[in-house]
């Protein structure tokens, strides 16, 4: 069985077990996440094609760390103004592990 899930923006598919890494930091001390907004349910009998969501599908998943996305560097210039800028971001990200698909 797999879903499709939407976080942050960004679909992801997903099957039981697998791990992945959302946009998203860590509220207090949650070791669980449930997505709610599960856009498909295939693999097993008839799919489940949400408009725009499924009813009552939910992905759960556990949290195994916090971490940072990779760097990106932000460079603004201006020819003969003699204005450059460097700049760096690193997004917060959480490394999840995907425990059970409820359709």
């Amino acid at each position: 069985m797999y879903a499709i899930i939407e976080t942050a923006g960004h679909q992801h598919k997903v099957t039981s077990g697998d791990v992945l890494h959302i946009d998203r930091e860590i509220v207090g001390d949650e070791k669980t996440i449930t997505f709610d907004r599960v856009l498909f349910v295939g693999g097993e009998g008839k799919p489940k094609i949400g408009l725009p969501t499924v009813p009552g599908a939910t992905v759960t998943a556990d949290v195994i760390r916090a971490m940072k996305g990779p760097k990106i560097d932000i460079f603004k210039y201006k020819r003969r103004k003699g204005y450059h800028k460097k700049q760096g971001h690193r997004q917060p990200q959480l490394e999840v592990k995907i425990t059970a698909i409820n359709a």
